[in-house]
């Protein structure tokens, strides 16, 4: 697939036709079905059939022992129903939106930044005769899409004389649409909550006990898996986007004075694709960087956040993602919340162009210190000197009587902010107010805005000798839509070939065998007891060892029987017959091997936890050369 927007249009049926024949092969077989089929369905919802099911779960279990058995991490599982309290103080309740318009005639939604990302990709695939001057307009519009306000998308809509999608009637302006799922808890309904957006909130309001068990130290990482809902206004890009997805997301606590890691330099020599914002704002491309040459020049904030945009590389291309078409792309300035250090995305490019499945990002200590504020429970770590400092303390006193007077009651949450801002953003609004004596404070968790005088708030520094110091910590936070992955995987790995020669064409995902739905097929050559007994033998042999497997005793033959097997994508095929020993055929290759009966389940157990290549397996033992046409029909 390409990597460029502006490919021809016969490349963009190219992969439209790539992409439903994907989807047909995963709705036939059951990766996935549109749910609540038999009614109509609902858009933006999915089942998982059994194929589906068994890869997220092979994802999953790589995904715990690639970072939360190898980084230690402590693993929790919170509710899905979180209190409106709790996603008040973090923001979400006022500002977790989507910017939407409506068709003027039909009332149909439609997400603004799509409408108008599409319509200028649409321009880019489809107008052989346009301007260098009018792609660069069209480039950078797309390149600034996340940074644009509501009325500046709503100006962008209307010089490009964008309608809506199939009717062609006039859209409103753009405005905020709030993605949470709104509930009630318990009989009387007056506890009000949310279906939630993210799982991170439920390790926040840990921390303090998680902390605890780590022994009062820091670092320490908690991760969760779980699902997550979003009341998405459009979905139509089939499973890349949904309502309700699996996230696996980690929040690793790091004191904010020090965010080096000691095992970065193990992962310092990797190269792969870094987007960093200057390119994107000078209209280049991705490029290939050493991830310890972008930390030491500053374009990754620090070595933490370097380290797990290494392993997430690591991860992604060992699940069988194409390295070719992963990259790490920052946000833009104004595209990142107020709060954070920096974030990257790992964006995947598949039919539906590059979309992010990974969001990493330095979020400092903004949700510690808003449920600090909210709750009056300090999320706080302390750190011991190993002998007496002099340290600058920051202190934040709002004059409250000044403060009720002016904003009456908005005078506690304002108060509130003012108290939970960081050393940074104190310093900053005390050199405002110094220049100006006036100035605009607005408040993240509300977005309320409210005019500040010299007199309403002591914003002091001073030094003071301690043997130690309490601290809010920063956190560095992976977050992975696995939903997204999958489907990204899927593609990646789907391909066909020649089933008959010159005739049918077979579907095969070629997943890696640790990924792989099963990992292991056994076939009686034909339906005779005896060999069903030893096919059945060997399968709950395979069973005992951990292999997962599939006996088929249908009466198909066995080229047949091969093909619906590769068709799911797994990896190896046990063949019983009347000789001794039995054939183990590798997906991809079509090789055979003859393989004694008492060591066929250690090979194919090896063979499909990866210990053991199948190159080593064909040194080792006799290939079996079948011709397709007596093998495979």
């Amino acid at each position: 697939m390409s990597k460029l927007a502006n490919e021809p249009d016969s490349a963009a049926h190219k992969k439209e036709a790539f992409r439903l024949l994907v989807k047909n092969t995963l709705e036939r077989r059951l990766f996935y079905i549109p749910s609540f089929k038999i009614y109509g369905g609902v858009a933006g919802l999915y089942d998982y059939g059994p194929w589906g099911c068994a890869v997220e779960t092979n994802l999953i279990n790589l995904w715990r022992q690639h970072f939360v058995m190898e980084e230690d991490m402590f693993e929790i599982r919170c509710p899905c129903v979180t209190p409106e309290v709790v996603l008040k103080a973090s923001g979400h309740v006022d500002k977790f939106t989507d910017l939407m318009v409506k068709d003027e005639v039909t009332g149909d939604c439609h997400r603004a930044d799509h409408l108008l990302k599409n319509f200028l990709n649409d321009i880019l695939a489809k107008d052989a005769k346009i301007t260098a001057e009018k792609k660069k307009e069209i480039l950078t519009d797309l390149a600034s899409l996340d940074e644009f306000t509501g009325p500046e998308l709503g100006a962008k809509i209307k010089a490009y004389n964008i309608k809506a999608p199939d009717t062609g009637n006039e859209v409103s302006e753009p405005y905020p649409f709030n993605l949470m799922f709104a509930t009630t808890i318990g009989p009387t309904g007056l506890v009000p909550g949310y279906m939630r957006p993210e799982t991170a909130q439920g390790i926040f309001v840990n921390f303090k006990d998680l902390y605890y068990e780590n022994g009062n130290k820091l670092p320490f990482a908690a991760a969760q898996i779980g699902s997550a809902f979003r009341n998405e206004i459009a979905p139509r890009q089939g499973p890349m986007r949904v309502r309700e997805f699996t996230l696996a997301e980690i929040e690793h606590f790091v004191n904010p004075y020090d965010k080096s890691h000691p095992k970065f330099k193990d992962v310092a020599h990797l190269e792969f694709f870094l987007f960093p914002r200057a390119e994107q704002t000078g209209l280049k491309d991705h490029v290939k960087t050493c991830i310890g040459d972008a930390v030491a020049k500053g374009i990754v904030d620090n070595e933490t956040l370097g380290y797990f945009i290494a392993r997430t590389y690591l991860f992604l291309t060992g699940i069988g993602i194409n390295k070719e078409q992963l990259r790490f792309r920052q946000h833009l300035q104004n595209e990142m919340a107020h709060y954070a250090q920096d974030c990257w995305d790992a964006e995947i490019e598949c039919s539906y162009g590059w979309f992010e499945c990974v969001g990493l990002a330095d979020r400092s200590a903004f949700d510690l210190k808003a449920h600090t504020s909210k709750s009056g429970v300090e999320l706080v770590a302390h750190e011991v000197f190993d002998k007496p400092k002099d340290v600058e303390q920051l202190t934040i006193v709002p004059n409250k009587k000044i403060l009720g007077k002016v904003f009456r009651k908005d005078q506690k949450i304002l108060s509130e902010s003012l108290e939970s801002m960081t050393e940074a953003e104190a310093l900053a609004l005390k050199a405002e107010l110094e220049e100006k004596e006036k100035t605009i404070y607005r408040v993240c968790t509300t977005g309320q805005e409210f005019e500040l005088t010299k007199e309403m708030v002591t914003i002091s520094q001073q030094v003071v000798k301690t043997h130690g110091r309490n601290f809010t910590p920063s956190v560095i936070e992976p977050s992975f839509g696995v939903g997204r992955i999958m489907y990204c995987l899927y593609e990646h790995c789907f391909y066909t070939r020649p089933y008959t020669p010159g005739e049918q064409v077979s579907s095969v995902f070629r997943f890696p065998p640790l990924i792989a739905p099963i990992k292991c097929t056994v076939f009686p050559l034909i339906q005779r007891k005896i060999l069903n007994y030893k096919a059945e033998l060997i399968s709950n042999s395979l069973t005992r060892v951990g292999v997962s497997n599939k006996m088929d005793v249908t009466g198909r033959s066995i080229g047949k029987r091969y093909a619906r097997t590769d068709e799911v994508g797994i990896p190896f095929a046990i063949t019983v017959d009347f000789n001794e020993g039995v054939t183990v055929r590798e997906r991809d290759s079509k090789q055979q091997i003859r393989v004694p009966d008492g060591e066929v389940v250690d090979v194919v157990r090896d063979l499909a936890n990866g210990s053991r290549p199948w190159a080593e397996a064909t040194s080792s033992y006799q290939v079996v050369l079948v011709p397709d046409a007596e093998a495979e029909s």
